[in-house]
């Protein structure tokens, strides 16, 4: 058993010693049939969430209501949920009623994806009622039952589905397939929050091409944010290998040329998307970045304005796009920051302070117009940086 179901393991004992089942349930499950990387350990167990209260000292209400209690247990936390039916889905997400049940087979057939309704005891020995070890092992994503009837109950499932197929490398089943491309419509009852979560995950998988493909032979893509007219620009994404190595910023700043959406159009478009402030700025300098990478080659005022970093996401993008695999241009741009004089304003000999003592001047516009001449100078090697000799060089170029 693997470390993080071993620091676990104390949780099971207690659970079972106060009388009750308890499993390690979900995607940990699966990840460890996968021999991935686990996360989030997940517990299930029959008893209620009253109940877990009573048997551990230390817990959050993160969702009682549904049944999931947060346990507090050496430095970790991990999710209890008690054993649950669910009634009929007011809203396509959230179902009307949940009743607490002591069942596993019951539980784990609520569960979205075969791969998913798996669980196991603290033996390690597997509860496996729905053949989920037999979709892993064929690397096919099937709904638990009636796929029609998991996608209505909640239809984030359907991003589930294609992200899945993005992280894993996975098919998906004929049935489920189907009733994807037949209930679509049904995201547009799903927040964009949400469905923000799975596409960029499923944008940075390792498969993530093949997702892509779905997203577009599903009809899915029509019900994203912005995306309902854009299969041409979908379509010509495919023909791009982005890879892992990129960041989630760098494909949306791909996306969005190939969508043909301008700069000054990029920030309306991510709000729609709902993204934090923070990624919008970085996507919204990628943009128009690339889009002076388009127009011409970065200079060596571009690499000091854009920064290492921008920069060379810039170049990285540029090639994507022109299908070109030459790093000479990237460690040429590595050349060009290395011998950079100075990398930002920090490293400026001079300050704001010393032109206005220079000068006799109250502070203005005009300092930051001044500095801005003096980095572009020392940039091109006009003078070096150098506070007396940037002061002779202003003085003899006559700048008032």
């Amino acid at each position: 058993m693997k470390p993080p179901f071993l620091k676990a393991y104390p949780l099971l004992e207690q659970i079972e010693d106060s009388g009750f089942e308890a499993y390690f349930v979900g995607g940990s499950v699966r990840d460890f049939l996968l021999n991935r990387e686990i996360s989030d350990v997940d517990i299930a167990t029959s008893a209620t969430p009253s109940e877990i209260k009573g048997i551990f000292p230390k817990t959050v209400d993160v969702g009682i209501a549904h049944g999931t209690v947060m346990v507090l247990y050496q430095g970790e936390t991990y999710e209890v949920t008690t054993f649950r039916s669910e009634s009929e889905y007011q809203d396509f997400r959230r179902p009307n009623e949940v009743t607490f049940i002591r069942s596993l087979e019951e539980d784990l057939r609520r569960r979205d994806f075969t791969m998913n309704a798996i669980a196991m005891n603290k033996k390690g020995e597997i509860i496996d009622p729905f053949d989920g070890q037999a979709a892993i092992k064929n690397k096919v994503i099937q709904t638990v039952g009636l796929a029609d009837e998991r996608f209505h109950e909640d239809a984030l499932r359907m991003m589930r589905a294609l992200r899945f197929a993005s992280q894993l490398a996975f098919t998906i089943e004929p049935k489920t397939l189907l009733a994807l491309k037949e209930n679509g419509k049904l995201l547009e009852k799903i927040s964009v929050e949400r469905i923000t979560i799975e596409f960029e995950k499923l944008l940075l998988g390792v498969d993530s091409r093949r997702a892509m493909k779905l997203l577009l032979e599903t009809g899915l893509f029509q019900y994203l944010p912005g995306f309902e007219k854009k299969e041409e620009g979908l379509t010509t994404f495919l023909s791009y290998n982005m890879g892992s190595s990129f960041s989630i910023e760098e494909h949306w700043v791909l996306l969005l040329h190939l969508f043909g959406v301008l700069p000054q159009e990029t920030e309306a478009f991510l709000r729609k998307w709902k993204l934090p402030l923070q990624k919008i700025r970085r996507v919204k300098n990628g943009v128009y970045w690339f889009h002076q990478r388009l127009a011409r080659d970065l200079s060596i005022y571009d690499l000091y304005t854009a920064q290492r970093e921008l920069a060379m996401s810039t170049e990285k993008l540029y090639h994507v796009l022109m299908k070109q695999d030459d790093n000479r241009s990237i460690e040429s741009l590595e050349e060009k920051f290395r011998s950079m004089p100075i990398k930002n304003r920090s490293e400026l000999a001079v300050t704001g302070r010393d032109l206005m003592d220079w000068y006799e001047k109250n502070g203005g516009p005009w300092i930051e117009e001044r500095l801005l001449s003096i980095e572009k100078a020392v940039l091109k090697g006009e003078v070096f940086n150098r506070k007396d000799e940037i002061k002779e060089w202003l003085f003899i170029c006559n700048r008032p």
